[in-house]
């Protein structure tokens, strides 16, 4: 039997235990999200909103001193105002930052901001942080632990909470350390680029507004990841008013293409009947009835879409953005035959874009034509060549190698649409199928060996997950 003071003690000491397991488990949390590939959220692929960004972001890259070729803007289907870096030199937004946003330098000012967080290799510093931290809550609980089998219950107590409570305040400045050298120096890119800083000034307002709707004093940021908005409204606007580039205007065709992105993002994200009241019959503006169109694409009213779609190719025959959207109109309609005119000439006027190539090859096969299948082919093998991570692009050119009667490099192209969709047990037989067909030490012998050991790899590891 126990007596009450020893049940008490062991309660404190169960119920401390837990709590510093917990933060533990919260600091290593929140470093595998910032390390990793972001894989259970969904990824928007869009080729204009893509090249729009990689010519937003390529300024600031050329500022920070970078390698373009090694940034990338990824854009993320959540209605949340937020971005990151995670990894390597990935940005990442959530479309609810791109439909906050009123223009194109606000979004350039958190660009600014993010590649901040890359040239000072946050990602890599972020576990400095932790093992800080982890290490003044393991020094807490091994003297907490002490008192309390001494019978100092109460003491040994109050050693783990002013334990955790340093643990995570040391965390949390840390933090707001990386925040604030992250804002400097993207004031620094902003300058190099000649962008204002009025739009980075503009979204803080914003974060800022949050933060009085949600309650958050506004005294200090103690316990706060970041700063709070007001504070870095404070200290950047100084730094942005005695810049040169303070008064530049915009870029006027970037901000133009800006207002169609966002449109078109909230046309596609957003329920169609949100969309035709945000953007009426009676807005007969550019980004107005690009929205509407896939409003009503979304709606399963063709005709209309289609209206909205050729209204636009009046005034932009060659828009080659128009006209993918008029062969995905037509092909999601069931009519494959009069999407390979539009997607064709799409295709051409972007330099064969991959996504839209790979949108092409699709309607290809989907004719049923056999006379298609050879333009399909070297289409979509165009396409995986300039974009590897496109899972929707190697599918589509595995359905021309089974047309074909060539079931190894189908089972190849299938394996590679797998891996990417981290469908790993799939990735693993259709990889062995692969290598039965392909002659051996080949190079696509070699490729689909290379699948097989990662997927077995990746399916092991998901296994030891469930377990």
């Amino acid at each position: 039997m126990s007596s009450p003071n020893d049940h008490t003690r062991k309660h404190i000491a169960s119920f401390s235990l837990s709590r510093i397991g917990y933060l533990i488990t919260a600091f290593v949390a929140m470093f595998a999200v910032m390390a990793q590939p972001i894989a259970a959220q969904s990824i928007l692929r869009d080729a204009e909103t893509e090249a729009l960004f990689r010519d937003m972001v390529a300024p600031l890259v050329q500022a920070s001193e970078l390698d373009a070729e090694d940034v990338e803007v990824v854009l993320i289907n959540s209605s949340e105002v937020n971005a990151f870096v995670a990894g390597g030199q990935r940005i990442y937004f959530y479309s609810g930052t791109i439909a906050e946003a009123d223009s194109a330098v606000e979004i350039q000012g958190v660009m600014a901001h993010e590649l901040g967080h890359i040239t000072g290799g946050h990602i890599i510093r972020f576990g400095e942080g932790i093992k800080t931290a982890t290490g003044i809550t393991i020094l807490s609980l091994i003297l907490g632990a002490a008192a309390i089998a001494a019978g100092a219950g109460d003491a040994g107590a109050g050693i783990l909470a002013a334990g955790q409570q340093a643990a995570m305040g040391k965390f949390l400045a840390f933090n707001r350390v990386q925040e604030r050298s992250a804002d400097a120096a993207g004031a620094r890119y902003l300058s190099g680029a000649g962008i204002t800083g009025k739009g980075s000034i503009d979204f803080f307002k914003k974060l800022q507004n949050y933060e009085f709707r949600l309650g958050i004093p506004q005294e200090d940021s103690y316990s706060r990841t970041h700063p709070l908005s007001g504070e870095r409204i404070s200290l950047l606007r100084d730094v942005y008013q005695a810049d040169a580039a303070w008064d530049h205007p915009p870029d006027p065709e970037i901000e133009e293409r800006f207002q169609r992105v966002k449109a078109k993002l909230f046309g596609y994200i957003s329920d169609p009947a949100v969309t035709l009241r945000e953007f009426p019959e009676t807005d007969q503006t550019i980004a107005a009835r690009y929205a509407r169109a896939y409003a009503w694409h979304k709606s399963a009213y063709p005709d209309r879409a289609m209206a909205e779609v050729n209204s636009l190719l009046q005034d932009e025959p060659n828009d080659p953005y128009f006209l993918e959207l008029q062969g995905q109109i037509f092909l999601e309609s069931g009519k494959p035959e009069a999407a390979i005119a539009s997607l064709r000439k799409a295709v051409q006027l972007t330099n064969n874009q991959p996504l839209i190539a790979s949108l092409f090859g699709h309607a290809l096969i989907a004719t049923e034509d056999k006379s298609h299948f050879e333009e399909a082919e070297r289409v979509l093998k165009a396409a995986v060549a300039k974009d590897n991570q496109n899972p929707f692009a190697w599918y589509q050119l595995g359905v021309v190698y089974s047309q074909q009667g060539d079931s190894a490099r189908a089972q190849l192209a299938t394996a590679e649409s797998a891996m990417l969709s981290r469908n790993y047990g799939s990735a693993i037989r259709s990889s062995q199928i692969a290598m039965s067909g392909i002659k051996e030490n080949t190079p696509e012998w070699i490729r689909a060996q290379d699948i097989l050991l990662t997927a077995k790899n990746e399916f092991e590891r998901q296994d030891k997950r469930r377990r």
